[in-house]
């Protein structure tokens, strides 16, 4: 195994390829979608009086480690209430639903590999299923949202109308289509993935949030402030501004680390034999099949953290239900992920099974699903029988069943040590705002998750090498 090459980066040519037009166009392109869509990131639902939605949002977001996601994914849409509430979510679970069963029915699968007419017949039914997904999962939001300001006792300035909840979900509908669209156009310049570029700014734009939350840990003397060697004394807290040293340490460590699990591969070598037609000879060359640690990328996480908001959802509902009952009580107590809030509340009242239960599901659901989606997008006997019928085959290795056995074999081994390393990725949150509470008693919740870091390394390392790539073409005619 290697941990791989990022490829040559030669950012000059980069910047060299901006003196294009068209490069300069396409970029400015790119930036000007982003920029629309943060936006109508702050454009809030025609609904009620969108303050008192927010704090009820606000309030969810801290309960679910799933809604705490989307608000991530979705660019903070959740906390301000906005049309683009929904965001991609429809979009990726459509892709997710269309992946699953494209392995599960025979004529999609013929489909997907039909060339680029098969790929874009395949794109344009996930964006049809996307848009009832996004309906669906408008209304939910919206009818959950309202109950919950009403639940809280707070006074709304008037009942919602029949028109204005259809108002409502046509424009977080329109929203969600929008945001399609934009990825298309900027998948379309040919310097990166639409859809991955937007989560990459949804994720972006939440760290001035975080910042804002150290930032006022750090300026906050009252517990005095940080002397050095006796000179003079910084204005800042001395216990913070270690442990935030420490933090930016600890960051530029796992970003390192991030990339080299993002980049790592496991190498095999593949012969093709030599086949005599005639006065020409063909094949008797050498390939190589790359096998990733982390094949899977990101999706385990996605689906451990829905697969566990789930039961903490149902448990709201008997809650409704049967408000004196234990039993929704203890359903969304277990499985409410533990953040920053919960471990200030619980932490004087000592260590308890609830530090550990939700962490420890996580995890095991994360290796879990690493497995079975590895499983899904790596087939081994469809590789063996393409390499058998293009003549080539692994040294030592008999052609057919043997070989499928030796790469399912051999992935397997990849995907002990990728599943850990996502499960300890995914842990991130957690152990950081277990230190902040025992180290400092402060709750400091860090928006940017292990997930969402390890969303920003993978895009930028892939939007790196497409935008190096295109660089080179524009440039290549000033090479001799």
């Amino acid at each position: 195994m290697n941990g791989g090459r990022i490829g040559i980066m030669n950012f000059k040519t980069i910047f060299k390829s901006l003196k294009n037009k068209d490069m300069l166009k396409r970029v400015l392109i790119v930036f000007g979608l982003l920029i629309v869509y943060r936006f109508l990131a702050h454009i809030p639902v025609p609904l009620g009086e969108p303050a008192t939605f927010q704090e009820a949002v606000a309030s969810i977001i801290q309960q679910s480690d799933f809604g705490s996601f989307l608000n991530l994914v979705s660019g903070g849409g959740l906390t301000t209430f906005s049309i683009l509430l929904v965001g991609i979510s429809p979009y990726i679970t459509a892709s997710i639903v269309v992946q699953l069963v494209t392995k599960a029915i025979p004529r999609l699968e013929e489909l997907s590999q039909d060339g680029e007419t098969g790929r874009r017949k395949i794109s344009q039914w996930t964006r049809i299923l996307a848009v009832p997904l996004a309906i669906v999962q408008s209304i939910a939001y919206i009818f959950i949202l309202y109950q919950s300001v009403l639940s809280s006792n707070a006074a709304l300035a008037y009942t919602p109308t029949t028109a204005d909840w259809m108002l409502s979900v046509t424009a977080m509908v329109a929203g969600s289509i929008i945001l399609m669209w934009f990825g298309e156009l900027i998948t379309e310049q040919g310097i990166g993935n639409g859809i991955s570029i937007i989560i990459f700014a949804s994720i972006i734009s939440q760290l001035p949030t975080t910042l804002a939350s150290l930032g006022t840990a750090l300026f906050d003397t009252s517990a005095g402030s940080l002397s050095l060697f006796g000179w003079f004394n910084l204005p800042v807290n001395p216990t913070i501004f270690w442990i935030v040293l420490g933090f930016a340490i600890a960051l530029l460590i796992v970003i390192y680390f991030l990339v080299k699990l993002n980049e790592a591969q496991r190498v095999i070598t593949v012969n093709y034999a030599k086949r005599v037609h005639g006065n020409s000879t063909y094949g008797g060359i050498k390939s190589i099949l790359p096998l990733k640690l982390i094949a899977a990328g990101v999706v385990p996480v996605i689906f451990a953290t829905a697969f566990l908001s789930l039961p903490a959802l149902i448990g709201q509902l008997i809650q409704t239900i049967n408000p004196e009952g234990t039993f929704g009580t203890t359903l969304v107590t277990l499985f409410t992920a533990p953040s920053a809030s919960n471990f200030a509340t619980y932490y004087p009242n000592g260590i308890t099974a609830q530090w550990f239960f939700y962490p420890a599901l996580y995890f095991a659901l994360v290796v879990l699903f690493t497995y079975f989606y590895t499983s899904i997008i790596f087939n081994t006997n469809e590789i063996a029988d393409n390499l058998q019928k293009q003549g080539g085959f692994i040294e030592g290795i008999r052609p057919g069943n043997q070989t499928a056995k030796y790469l399912g074999k051999t992935i397997n081994r990849l995907n002990l040590f990728g599943a850990l390393a996502l499960g300890i990725i995914a842990m991130l949150p957690f152990l950081t705002d277990y230190v902040f509470i025992v180290l400092t008693g402060t709750p400091i919740g860090l928006s940017l998750s292990g997930t969402g870091l390890l969303i920003i390394v993978t895009v930028a390392l892939e939007n790196l090498r497409q935008v190096n790539s295109r660089a080179l073409m524009v440039t290549y005619d000033e090479y001799k």
